[in-house]
């Protein structure tokens, strides 16, 4: 993928401002593609006088290989959970001050702390939630939503589907199609689950993190494997498009925020964090994004549309599991990697 780079701010953000020759101070964020809202960004930016530049990834695994390669300067970036350990264990992250957060200790959402790996918030502050399912085309395939991750192995849609270029998401897709968990550490079902994905890759398009939402929205594949930010951000502009989870289970995934070791702006990082969780800029920001934060008052500021597309039954998010670090399990590590390879190098 084509690493995207967007400058938000003033239009010549190094010209001086105020008359006073000072060049506004910068804050470098690095996170997933249309993951921060321009409204959410140009308040932050008036409000301290800064400018944001935002560079992306496309999966957790890119994001961590660019960081440990050492070229990269970022001052906070937007993990999932799971890769939070390894960061941390690698030095790449800061511990937050909880003094400079005080909107965080007041607004987050107590009832999603069981979800959250590290609900002490010693490194990480979680940013929002996605659920990893379908996007469908309605005019397509038909109205009724998919429900099962056996979908991949229908031939009648080959060449029309996609599978996200993710190891541990799409090793868990054929993981729940068996019926086990997207946490499992035994070998013989990460093999099969290998095996069936294999079978699945007959019969889809691409292997992809980013472009399957507009090749949804296009009529181009009938179905993609994808995060339902991206798919709700598509649905507002195409009643064609439509969004469900399998019954057999799904990824839960908490993207968080954290300040990069290297970083030299760790004040300026602290008051963003912490404005993430400012109730009104926490709305703005789930109607730019099309997914939930764990700020609770945000939503009483969402009209119903907006809560609508947002909110998952509570039944249905049961079916959910997060992903699980397995980093301090290089054993289970290499099975799931040695899987991948299997995958992607599979005809």
């Amino acid at each position: 993928m084509k690493k995207a780079r967007i400058l938000v701010g003033a239009a010549f953000a190094s010209v001086a401002f105020a008359g006073f020759g000072l060049e506004k101070e910068e804050l470098r964020i690095y996170t997933w593609s249309d993951y921060i809202a321009p409204e959410m960004v140009k308040r932050f930016e008036s409000a301290n006088n800064c400018r944001i530049v935002i560079d992306t990834f496309d999966s957790n695994e890119a994001m961590y290989a660019r960081l440990k390669a050492g070229s990269a300067k970022y001052d906070i970036i937007m993990p999932s959970s799971y890769q939070i350990s390894p960061m941390e264990k690698a030095g790449m992250i800061k511990a937050l001050d909880h003094a400079k957060l005080p909107n965080v200790r007041k607004n987050f959402d107590r009832n999603v702390a069981m979800y959250v790996f590290d609900p002490s918030f010693a490194y990480s502050v979680p940013y929002a939630v996605t659920c990893t399912g379908f996007a469908y085309r309605k005019d397509k395939i038909g109205t009724a939503p998919i429900t099962s991750w056996k979908v991949f192995g229908t031939a009648a849609l080959k060449g029309r589907m996609s599978l996200l270029n993710d190891m541990r998401e799409t090793i868990g897709a054929g993981l729940l199609s068996l019926g086990f968990s997207i946490n499992s550490v035994h070998p013989e079902q990460i093999a099969k689950a290998a095996e069936v994905v294999v079978g699945w890759k007959k019969n889809v398009a691409v292997f992809d993190n980013e472009q399957y939402k507009t090749a949804v929205a296009s009529g181009e594949l009938f179905v993609g494997h994808g995060y339902s930010s991206d798919v709700m951000q598509t649905i507002l502009h195409n009643e064609n498009v439509g969004f469900s989870l399998p019954r057999e289970g799904f990824a839960f995934t908490f993207d968080e925020m954290v300040i990069a070791a290297n970083s030299t702006k760790a004040d300026l990082a602290h008051k963003f964090i912490d404005f993430c969780y400012d109730p009104d800029a926490a709305a703005a920001n789930m109607r730019g994004i099309c997914a939930p934060m764990p700020v609770a008052a945000a939503f009483e500021r969402l009209d119903s549309t907006y809560r609508k597309l947002l909110l998952v039954d509570p039944n249905t998010l049961k079916n959910g599991e997060v992903i699980r670090d397995f980093s301090d399990q290089p054993n289970v590590q290499k099975l799931y990697t040695d899987a991948w390879e299997r995958i992607k190098s599979a005809k």
